[in-house]
């Protein structure tokens, strides 16, 4: 296990199930994402430590992944807090193999099914209950900013792992002549809900998996 690659972008497959023995709650996560050959490697650590940081923040609340994917992150967040009652995960286009992924986790965990609705519309027309917790992992460009506003707007809990920063559009707050441009456009986001009246954390997920590492995570005061 030294030489594992976390960062790989090869799909989980059903091989890969003896990386992951035991009956830990990552274990049981693993084979049931390996079942699935849905996802890559990468996508599910990154997942995960995204989930387990953004649970000693925030929960019991219902939950919308947007930019969701597979909507990973909204079932881990069930998973992990049993308190959270529903989750909705919200995508212009939802890959098909989502549908393997809920299917093998609901398997596992039973007390899934029936929680987790998938809805297929641009992020821009969802309107969020004030009572929502909203997440994303890898919200591309100037949709990451996008989440912020909605979940600003509705004064929602918010969590964003931000990706794939565009220099010419994402805002910046003057600060790239102090710091790494992608770093100034991260710093500004976290000042703008700092602004907003939100509690903020600025943390990070393990660097071997992704380099776009950073984790925003704000809730009203």
């Amino acid at each position: 296990m030294a030489d594992f690659d976390r960062s790989s972008r090869k799909r989980l497959n059903r091989h890969a199930t003896r990386f992951y023995t035991g009956e830990t709650l990552f274990a049981r996560l693993g084979r049931a994402v390996c079942e699935a050959e849905a996802i890559s490697r990468k996508e599910f650590f990154e997942t995960w430590e995204v989930a387990r940081r953004v649970r000693k923040r925030l929960g019991g609340q219902p939950v919308f992944e947007l930019a969701a994917g597979h909507g990973l992150l909204a079932m881990l967040m069930i998973i992990l807090d049993d308190s959270i009652p529903t989750a909705t995960c919200v995508d212009k286009t939802m890959p098909l193999s989502h549908e393997r992924l809920t299917a093998s986790l609901e398997k596992t965990w039973p007390r899934l099914a029936g929680r987790v609705t998938f809805r297929e519309c641009p992020v821009a027309q969802v309107e969020l209950p004030p009572e929502a917790m909203v997440v994303s992992v890898h919200g591309c460009g100037t949709l990451t900013d996008e989440i912020l506003r909605l979940a600003v707007s509705a004064r929602c809990p918010v969590a964003v792992l931000p990706c794939c920063h565009d220099l010419s559009k994402c805002e910046d707050g003057g600060l790239r002549g102090w710091m790494e441009p992608t770093l100034a456009i991260d710093a500004n986001r976290a000042a703008r809900l700092s602004l907003s009246n939100y509690r903020v954390v600025a943390t990070t997920i393990p660097e071997d998996i992704t380099p776009r590492n950073r984790l925003l995570i704000g809730w009203p005061r």
